[in-house]
């Protein structure tokens, strides 16, 4: 009983849509923070291939500056402010264009992985994010960690290989830098700066790849459900079975209530004689043809056959006709093209009773 129950408990059922929605709702979402850093990356080293030259212009127009004017700037109390806005925008216009491309991108990664999302659900405060022993167990003993010290690890063993070969096949150009110009040696350094950048993207974006299909299995392996959890929650979307049938009950009931309600009305009640009783109805110039306004088995038909004898609805025995109507047509619809001939006859009957009667 104990290993059933614990069976049932058992998350191996995929996550329904609903489930998926509420954990985006709080945030719950698949995303790899390797996408996230090799696009950057990327975004990075296509900027400074664009830009650097801009970039480093401003850098040595500004230091040029500095250093000409560097005997005479006096600072005191009335001009130090003048001189830290001067450094402020002078940083602010080599800083701000990276910055802004940045964050833009950063941004834009973000909305490719997830889609448009906004929730404060990860910052409400949790006791289970601080208590050292949940973390300690998140940190050592889950899958997820495990994967991420490994990744990391490989990581950096790939790009300390990278750097090593980068730097170990230019040793000679680096020996030969003390004889060249500064700018000559910031070109080499930029140079081998930006080959070495495309060789740790490429490794960076395979990598992304790899931890985005990761991160996708992961995220839909946490949010599994037991086979419980998906019953409650199809009870709660579409109702409890039970409550539907006793709703479908009461509705019958009513329905059939409706029904009998309207055999008091009823021209004739055409029987089988006990198993089957139909009601029906028929008034010139309103009605197209006879229509069945109540029909019913067994007990039903024995309800039926009561009331009309108690309202002197008259009874007409006939197997083959009862069997024809209760099988073809509905309460409420029309007789068809097929008995309308029988059911004629049987009606004509019923009124030669009742001028009889009347007579």
């Amino acid at each position: 009983m104990a290993e059933q129950e614990q069976n049932q408990q058992e998350k191996t059922e995929e996550a329904t849509p609903k489930k998926k929605e509420d954990a985006r709702k709080k945030g719950n979402v698949a995303k790899s923070m390797e996408v996230n850093s090799s696009a950057i990356l990327m975004i990075s080293l296509l900027f400074f291939f664009f830009m650097g030259k801009y970039m480093m212009d401003n850098m040595m127009h500004y230091s040029q500056i500095v250093f000409e004017n560097y005997g005479s700037v006096f600072i005191n109390q009335e001009n130090i402010q003048g001189y830290l806005q001067i450094a402020a925008l002078a940083l602010l216009k080599v800083i701000f264009p990276f910055a802004a491309v940045i964050m833009v991108a950063g941004l834009g990664v973000n909305l490719l992985q997830i889609g448009p999302l906004f929730s404060l659900e990860p910052m409400k405060p949790k006791f289970s994010k601080i208590n050292p022993l949940t973390g300690i167990k998140r940190v050592l003993f889950s899958r997820k960690a495990l994967v991420e010290l490994i990744k990391n690890i490989f990581k950096i063993i790939l790009v300390g290989l990278l750097a090593y070969f980068q730097i170990k096949n230019s040793l000679v150009e680096y020996r030969s830098l003390m004889d060249q110009s500064t700018s000559q040696i910031m070109l080499f350094i930029s140079e081998e700066s930006f080959s070495l950048g495309i060789k740790i993207m490429l490794v960076l974006i395979t990598m992304a790849l790899l931890d985005f299909i990761f991160q996708k299995k992961e995220y839909a392996r946490s949010i599994r459900m037991t086979k419980q959890e998906v019953k409650e929650e199809y009870k709660q979307m579409e109702g409890d079975p039970y409550i539907k049938a006793r709703i479908r009950s009461i509705q019958r009931e009513m329905a059939r209530k409706r029904m009998m309600d309207e055999v008091p009305e009823a021209d004739v009640v055409i029987t089988n004689p006990t198993e089957i009783a139909i009601a029906l109805k028929y008034t010139p110039g309103e009605m197209e043809a006879p229509t069945v306004i109540a029909k019913g088995r067994k007990k039903i038909a024995e309800k039926i056959r009561n009331l009309a004898i108690e309202n002197d609805v008259p009874i007409v025995e006939d197997k083959p006709l009862a069997w024809a109507l209760y099988r073809t047509i509905d309460v409420g619809q029309t007789v068809s093209e097929e008995l309308f001939q029988a059911v004629a006859e049987v009606l004509a009957y019923v009124y030669k009773l009742k001028d009889k009667k009347l007579a």
